[in-house]
C-alpha cells in the first residue's frame, strides 16, 4: 500500500505530461492563427498570381 501511495505522489509531481500539453496548446494556436492569416491574404493571394501568371502566358 505505501508504494501505491509512493507512486501516486510522485504521478502528482511529474510535470513531463504536462509540459507536452502545453506545447500541443501552443501548436494547435499557432496553427489557428496561421490558417486564419491565409483565410484572410487568399483573395490578395489569388489576384496576386492570377496577374503573375497573365503576364508570364501573355508574349
Amino acid at each position: 500500500m505505501h508504494s501505491m501511495i509512493a507512486a501516486a505522489k510522485e504521478f502528482a509531481r511529474d510535470e513531463d505530461g504536462i509540459t507536452a500539453i502545453e506545447y500541443g496548446l501552443i501548436a494547435a494556436v499557432m496553427v489557428a492563427a496561421v490558417t486564419a492569416a491565409f483565410a484572410l491574404l487568399k483573395p490578395a493571394l489569388f489576384t496576386a498570381f492570377t496577374d503573375i501568371a497573365a503576364k508570364i502566358t501573355t508574349p
